[in-house]
């Protein structure tokens, strides 16, 4: 079975699927107002995409990690994207993409390239979809990233 990968803050570890941060604040696959959750194919891609958005390593320890295990069967792959899918900020076309799949309830998991790692692969996830409960979820599990990752951005 697949295993993806979210991280979260420890005080978002009692309802860490709930797709507050992106209802909140939107995303690049969703608008705010949108409901939605990430994972990542891998805890080092999910980190990466932690990591991009910190200045220093000392903010990680206030994370914790969850795995989600799930049939293929519940997974969409993404439409076709527009050229300018990496571009920051995010293009309203992936914004809109996002909002298209989760309104259309098609499924509880899209699978999506990262834009840090483009031939690797993260996960919307839908809380509000039928099959959420389908995802085995394990966690919170503390994470332990060597500092040295954030040396060779000073």
């Amino acid at each position: 079975m697949p295993v993806a990968w979210r991280i979260t803050k420890k005080n978002h570890a009692t309802n860490p699927f709930d797709g507050e941060g992106a209802r909140l604040y939107g995303s690049r696959w969703s608008t705010p107002g949108t409901r939605v959750a990430f994972a990542s194919e891998s805890l080092s891609l999910a980190t990466l995409e932690v990591v991009v958005h910190l200045l220093s390593s000392s903010p990680l320890a206030s994370y914790v990690v969850f795995t989600v295990e799930f049939s293929e069967k519940l997974v969409q792959d993404h439409d076709p994207l527009p050229k300018n899918w990496r571009s920051f900020p995010a293009p309203p076309a992936t914004q809109a993409m996002g909002d298209v799949w989760i309104n259309s309830n098609s499924s509880v998991l899209l699978r999506v390239p990262s834009v840090i790692v483009v031939r690797e692969y993260n996960f919307l996830i839908n809380p509000m979809h039928h099959d959420f409960p389908k995802l085995i979820i394990s966690g919170p599990m503390p994470l332990d990233v060597d500092a040295r990752v954030f040396e060779a951005r000073k």
